[in-house]
Parts: structure tokens; sequence; C-alpha cells
């Protein structure tokens, strides 16, 4: 007799029990891992003499910066840094990829600790599953210390589903470190938006992404290096062997390595000098000397207690706040740069105040055809009129215009993505860092953000923006029945066209976003 037919059970939903089955015994036990800090005796190395000699004689400003506008010469940065370091390689990212920057900035890292640089690597565990191999073959390497921030119980599959199938407290799980920095020896150091992937070194076919690092020396990186040494030693900074297990064989594992970062190509530039008229970092290290803007600055960062407090934060933290409390002391100007911007009852009634006290607001932000968070953009688009009304000056980036016009960079077919987290108040003081002004910043995530009091920096990134007269940009207003949004462009030719209906949208995109709203809380946007 013949069986009954079984219905073939889709691939996904057994992979998904797999998953699911795996992380059921959550985490293993954390140890106690040592606790360390930054090394400070680094005075006597090349590092340390080429910080010294950018100074000029007679600055008695506590720190130097440089603004690092373009992804190479950002990436180049921090290979020339790790390869000049002799004492301590620091790093703190939110996404390390498998790519070819990824990998070519692994590989560096080993580099120095094969020449006896200690290497304190911290990456948060949300997308850190596809390179959870190499992370614990790196850190079977002397000198190289590897932990994963806030670390998901289900170790291996695409984020999104290692974050819906861990078990235990979603919302601890969904709160992750999103800071970005980059110490070397303890004197030079990089901070900013650009995580460690080929879209933020302008190096992926698809899209790539206009950010904004800086690169820092002087009294300031002691303090970043406290803010690094709070995350390491926090109880969220797990050794990566505690989570994935300790492989049986070191030098295989070595050797695992080795092979999987062989063959990663660098980024390089094809260009001397940035928009900027600045050399690459590389080149001002080999003639000792880096042209820094000398100034004074503060640190604003959220503690990592952040990411596992069992109550989860109401109201902006230490980052947020700060950046908030600077922009609500503006005089005369704000100027934000924000790839996802949702002002809530907080952005929108400081908003309202500026206007009333005169203060002139302008927002630089994503255009729906340029963001990578299609669902951000809609909540932040609920907010446009008002922000109008309100005399806001909206600029939304234009993809094909900002691919011709070459001013943030040559793109070739990929779509151009504002990621530059930013805000210059009064042309003086600039807030550069990861904070991005939505809810997501405010009480989910860790970040960090630096003030600096220097009105040559705050000119640097005006001529940024303004660099091609505004025509990568759309510019926003209301037409005259004070509701109605239109988006002024330039085209190939250079004339200006406007339009009351939103580029790069469509009928089911705008319905897919509706839908999506209807479940998703905007403080997890």
């Amino acid at each position: 007799m013949r069986r009954p037919c079984t219905p073939p059970r889709p691939r996904w939903l057994i992979g998904a029990l797999l998953l699911l089955l795996a992380a059921c015994a959550g985490l293993p036990p954390r140890g106690q891992p040592e606790a360390s800090t930054a090394v400070t005796d680094t005075q006597a190395t090349a590092l340390a003499a080429i910080a010294r000699a950018s100074r000029p004689a007679g600055e008695t400003a506590p720190s130097g910066f440089r603004l690092l506008p373009t992804g190479e010469f950002a990436f180049g940065a921090r290979i020339g840094l790790a390869l000049r370091a002799e004492r301590a390689l620091d790093v703190q990212t939110y996404h390390l990829h498998r790519d070819e920057a990824g990998r070519a900035f692994l590989r560096e890292l080993r580099d120095a600790a094969q020449r006896g640089v200690r290497v304190r690597l911290l990456v948060d565990d949300y997308h850190a599953g596809e390179i959870h191999d190499l992370l614990a073959d790196l850190a079977m390497y002397d000198h190289v210390q590897v932990r994963l921030f806030n670390p998901l119980p289900l170790t291996s599959g695409p984020p999104l589903l290692r974050l819906a199938l861990s078990p235990g407290d979603f919302e601890r799980h969904n709160h992750r470190m999103h800071n970005k920095l980059f110490i070397a020896d303890g004197v030079l150091a990089i901070f900013g938006g650009r995580n460690v992937a080929d879209e933020y070194f302008m190096n992926h076919r698809e899209a790539n992404f206009i950010d904004m690092d800086v690169l820092s020396g002087g009294e300031v990186v002691g303090e970043l290096s406290a803010v690094f040494d709070q995350y390491w030693n926090s109880e969220a900074a797990w050794p990566v062997h505690d989570v994935l297990g300790r492989p049986g064989d070191a030098d295989a594992a070595r050797r695992r390595f080795d092979a999987g970062v062989r063959d990663a190509a660098p980024v390089i530039a094809a260009y001397r000098h940035d928009p900027l008229g600045q050399t690459s970092v590389e080149e001002q290290l080999r003639a000792g000397r880096l042209a820094l803007s000398w100034a004074g600055a503060a640190v604003f960062a959220d503690p990592p207690s952040k990411a596992t407090d069992p109550v989860p934060a109401v109201k902006p933290t230490q980052a947020m706040a700060g950046m908030l409390s600077v922009l609500a002391d503006a005089r005369h100007e704000v100027v934000i740069v924000s790839p996802y911007f949702v002002p809530g009852n907080v952005g929108m009634p400081m908003m309202r105040r500026a206007a009333e006290a005169g203060v002139r607001t302008v927002l630089f932000t994503n255009s729906l055809g340029s963001t990578d968070e299609p669902l951000v953009h809609d909540r932040y688009s609920a907010y446009r009129v008002e922000m109008l009304q309100l005399g806001v000056e909206i600029y939304e980036f234009n993809p094909s215009q900002t691919r011709r016009s070459r001013g943030f960079g040559v793109f070739g077919a990929s779509t151009p993505r504002l990621h530059a987290k930013v805000a210059i108040v009064d042309r003086r003081r600039v807030l550069v860092g990861s904070v991005n002004l939505d809810a997501r910043s405010a009480i989910g995530n860790t970040e960090m953000s630096v003030l600096i009091d220097s009105p040559a920096l705050a000119d640097g990134l005006m001529r940024l923006m303004r660099g091609d007269g505004f025509s990568s940009m759309y510019r926003l207003g209301l037409q005259a029945d004070g509701r109605t949004i239109e988006w002024i462009g330039t085209d190939a030719t250079g004339r200006h066209s406007a339009s009351t209906t939103e580029p790069e949208g469509d009928s089911w995109l705008r319905l897919k976003l509706w839908l999506q709203s209807l479940v998703v809380d905007e403080r997890l946007l």
C-alpha cells in the first residue's frame, strides 16, 4: 500500500527551527575576563613624535583635529596609523564586514600584533555573525584580544533572524553599541560615523556612503581612551572565545585566519587632495607632521550600561542629551547633517523654540532615493510640512545628481547615500560622532559625539556642503497652500525643476512602508 504524500517543508522554515533550537541554551558562562586600560607610556613612539611635531609653536589649544570627508582617505588613515603603531591599538566598531575593507583591516591588526603591539578589538555582535570565525581565529594570535558587545545567544544566521530568535530579553538584545573609535598608541585617534565595510570607503558596487570621520590628537585622545576602557571592561563586553568557544588547534586557527584575509584588496585613493585641499594622512605621516586645527573639545558618550539596563531609558541619554544641549544654545544658526532624522516629541519643540528666537535651522538628510532605511525616511516625512512651516530649510540628497556632480566623491554606478552625523552651531561649534537624531540613538543604542569649538572646522564642513552650490540635493519648499511640498532639483544640464511628487517613490513602496509603520514603533527606528 502506498504511503500518503508528505508536503515538502520549506527549507527556510527548517533552517529557522534549527537555528532556534541551537539558541535555546542561551549564552554560555562569561567567565572573569581580565580588566585592562589604555597604554599611557607611549611618548617615545613614532606616532607620539608626529603628534608633537603637528602642534605649531606657541599653540595652546588642548587638542588637534582634521576632517576626513572622503572614504578612501578615511580608510588610509586607519591603515597608516596601524602600520606605525608600536604599543597599542584600541578599536571599537558597530559593524565590521567580511568584505575587502573588513578583511584588509583585520589583516593590519594581525600584522600589528605580530610586531608586539597590543590589540584590543571590540565589535558589536549584531552584525558580527558573518565574521565570528575570523574574530575567534584572530584572537588566537599573541597580543590580540577580541570582545563581542552584548552578544546574542543565537550565534549564526542573518542579523535580524538572530535578534528575533535569540531567547531572553528582546529589549536588551535590541540595544546595540553604535560607537566607533580607533586609537593608536594612545596619542592619535579617529572617531565619527564610519563602520568598517566597503560601502564606508567608496569600494562598494551598489551603494556608497557620504560620511565623516575626524582624526584627532592632544588631550581629547585621553578622554576617548577612557571611553573605550569603560566599554572594554563593561559586563556587556564578552571575550569572543567565551561566546563561541576556543579553537582546539591554535596553529590551524591562525592558518585559517591568514587564508581568510590574504587576498583582501586595500582601498587606494585615485586622487592626491581631498575636497578641502588636504593630502592623505599617510602622506602627512610620512612627512612627520599632520595638518591639524587646534581647539578645545568635549566628549559626550553614553555609558555601556545603556545597552543592558533592565529599565530602558525614557529620555535622551548622555550622547544625545549633550548634543541637544549644544543645539539649544544656538544664537544664530544650526546646521544639522543627519541621515536618519526623526525629530519626534523632543526635536519638534526645539525647532519651534529656535524659530521663535529667530535661529536659522538647516537640515541635510537623505531623500527616499538615497536612504538605506526607507521606513525611517517614511517616519521622518510625517514631520516635513511642520518643519517647513516653521522656516526650517530642508535639503535631501539627490542620488543621480550627486553622482554627476562628484562633489562628494566618485560613485560610478553606485548609489550615493548620506551617513554622516554632523551639526554646526553658529559657524563655530561642531559636533561629529555616531549620533543620529532619532529615538534609537536617544534611548536605544549607545552612542558618542565630540563637540569641537573650531570656526576652522565649521568653515570646512560648510564648504563641503555647499561645494557644488547645493546642486547635489533637492531643496524642499511649500506651495502657496502651505501644505503641499515641492522638490526643487537640478538636472544634468543645470536647469532647475520643481515637482510635488516625491522623487524615487512608487505606490508599492508606499504601501509597504505604510504596512510596516503599523507594527514598528518609532522608538525602534
